[in-house]
């Protein structure tokens, strides 16, 4: 079972590695009841664009790797071919977080806003 935002942009949380806040780090806060909602408006696009940034620097080179290793076609993987390349669990989760912060980016580039909401 996984865990999927919808709205202005799409997708699904990774299981067992991204938290269903993990759009919260890009500078807007959540609302809680089952759904978290968020609303980014072009006001937030520099602290959106600052956490990838950050993001970013913090993966250094290991960015290029996770790139290469998942756009290769891999649809499923475990802890030792992440390993083997030099993948911490916590690398993994920077590397999703990544992905949905740029998503948000992307979105609010395009539309003016992003609003989406995220299964808890």
């Amino acid at each position: 079972m996984g865990r999927y935002y919808s709205g202005d942009i799409e997708g699904k949380f990774w299981f067992g590695v991204q938290s269903s806040v993990a759009a919260d780090r890009f500078g807007v806060s959540h609302i809680e009841p089952e759904y978290v909602t968020y609303h980014y408006s072009e006001d937030d696009l520099d602290g959106v664009e600052n956490e990838i940034k950050r993001i970013e620097d913090t993966l250094g080179e290991k960015k290029q790797k996770l790139y290469d290793f998942f756009n290769r076609g891999v649809l499923s993987y475990n802890d030792e071919q992440l390993k083997e390349i030099g993948i911490s669990e916590e690398d993994l989760s920077e590397y999703a977080d990544l992905l949905l912060g740029i998503q948000i980016r992307d979105c609010i580039k395009e539309n003016g806003e992003c609003y989406f909401e995220a299964e808890l």
